[in-house]
């Protein structure tokens, strides 16, 4: 853990002996805020992510986040510069400093094209989603999931590499059930801390005996897929009309019909969204699926010009 004393002002902070001045909210979430700040030492920006903790749990949730940040580095998974945990008063705040990226989220590049009825280009969704496929490369060849994958989790650089981040809902890939009160346990963890609209199917309802493992983050790739293609997850409008994503997703993704994009996307798409977990692929062999389609798209590119 870092510094256990953290100074803070109404100007300016120190986390693990170094100061930063507050600039502005960059925005919130329901536990957490996050704000831009500047390094006294460096001149560079930050985002300080502050989780709020009522209890020793919440604590637990905290530093488990920094723990699973330190086990990777990695240039699609986003690093963890410091942080540290303050008292304040009854309750605590937990303080992560992140790199600050100045271009947001995917999820942000979807909307401003969508705003213009425009849409990512193959050639742009083939890169960005391969930049995402070897960060979950390395957090699965570590013997865990990310379980919360979506494009608002996923920021991007200028160059439009993608970096993986809010680690918090991070847990080991096998999770062996037994028994339906361990069940009904995953379950509910999944409703809390798995975004519903990208949540893979095996969440909703879980078996009483089974192997939940992380393949739950390639149905998750694939809603992301889905929304770098079509402007929206493939269950996002489903769940803002009130009607039930636990029912849709039992059913075979049915994809809109489009001259945007390559048969061998729309396939990669398919076989990424499949209700049965088992039959889905492991993300080394999405990357092999990827990697087999970015030669016949740039040769498409060269036949147009």
């Amino acid at each position: 853990m870092g510094a256990t004393l953290c100074i803070c002002s109404r100007a300016s902070l120190t986390i693990e002996n170094k100061r930063y001045h507050f600039v502005q909210k960059l925005g919130e979430g329901g536990f957490s805020y996050v704000d831009l700040v500047e390094g006294v030492h460096d001149g560079r920006f930050y985002a300080l992510k502050r989780i709020l903790c009522h209890d020793r749990e919440d604590r637990k949730e905290a530093m488990h986040e920094v723990e699973m940040h330190r086990l990777f580095n990695h240039p699609n998974i986003l690093h963890l510069e410091a942080h540290c945990m303050i008292e304040k008063g009854s309750k605590w705040e937990a303080w992560l400093l992140l790199p600050f990226v100045e271009k947001g989220t995917l999820w942000n590049e979807i909307e401003t094209l969508r705003d213009k009825n425009a849409f990512l280009s193959e050639e742009r969704i083939l890169h960005i989603l391969h930049g995402i496929c070897l960060g979950l490369k390395a957090i699965h060849d570590q013997g865990y999931a990310h379980r919360d994958l979506k494009p608002t989790n996923v920021l991007l650089e200028d160059d439009d590499r993608p970096i993986l981040m809010d680690l918090g809902s991070m847990n080991h890939a096998r999770i062996e059930v037994n028994g339906s009160r361990q069940a009904m346990a995953v379950q509910d963890w999944a409703a809390q801390r798995c975004t519903i609209s990208y949540r893979a199917p095996e969440l909703f309802n879980v078996n009483s005996e089974c192997v939940i493992d992380e393949r739950t983050d390639i149905w998750s790739l694939g809603c992301v897929l889905f929304s770098m293609m079509f402007g929206e997850g493939p269950y996002d409008m489903i769940f803002q009309k009130g009607d039930s994503v636990a029912l849709a997703v039992q059913n075979n993704l049915s994809i809109p019909s489009n001259n945007r994009y390559s048969r061998e996307l729309e396939s990669l798409l398919s076989s990424m969204m499949v209700v049965n977990y088992q039959n889905r692929p492991y993300i080394s062999v999405v990357i092999s699926q990827l990697e087999a389609i970015q030669p016949v798209v740039r040769g498409q590119a060269t036949t147009r010009i």
